[in-house]
């Protein structure tokens, strides 16, 4: 039995990775596929109909956050705004969004958990590199793109460390990267040995 009735297969590939997630996250890599059908309601069978081994869920669930950080960057893209470094400020919208900091800390625990497996490393390799082609063409000096991206990766894992900024230094902070990447030449000779 691959689904519940009345449940699309798409629907319960969602339920299987929700569920991989929580398990993951709490219980760490060595949990089971039983493990994961019991934390869905289904059973061992109906999650291999789906991801017929454990590697294979983690990768789709290291996919999945990818593919939904990747979503929500590009519903952070300004339609008016058609200056270079558009991209790049999307991305900094994105990632210093205003999150609850203890679900920022749980999918900051379920990523170290998830990318202790080689095939995830790969999969997160390739999504970075994917990120370093689409940023290397934003229309950014690549200084002005590496600092703004890394502040802004660095600042949105904070809560895993127990820093918690408000909501107002969070924008603070984003209003202040975006603003390097508006005049990107009088930061450049800031920052240029």
């Amino acid at each position: 039995m691959g689904r519940t009735a009345g449940r699309s297969a798409s629907d319960t590939r969602r339920v299987v990775l929700h569920a991989a997630s929580e398990v993951f996250r709490t219980r760490g890599m060595a949990a089971t596929l039983d493990d994961v059908a019991q934390e869905a309601g289904l059973s061992k069978g109906g999650v291999i109909y789906h991801f017929t081994t454990k590697d294979e869920l983690v990768q789709a669930l290291a996919a999945a956050l990818l593919a939904d950080f990747r979503e929500s960057v590009h519903e952070c893209l300004d339609p008016a705004d058609e200056r270079p470094g558009r991209l790049t400020r999307a991305y900094v919208r994105a990632s210093l969004a205003d999150v609850d900091p203890r679900a920022a800390r749980e999918a900051y625990a379920l990523i170290a958990q998830l990318i202790t497996s080689p095939a995830v490393a790969e999969v997160a390799r390739e999504d970075a590199a994917r990120w370093n082609e689409e940023l290397g063409h934003d229309g950014l000096p690549q200084t002005i793109t590496s600092l703004v991206i890394a502040a802004a990766d660095g600042a949105s894992v904070a809560p895993l460390w127990g820093a918690e900024p408000s909501a107002e230094q969070s924008r603070d902070l984003a209003d202040q990267l975006i603003s390097l990447t508006l005049d990107p030449q009088a930061w450049a000779q800031t920052i240029t040995p």
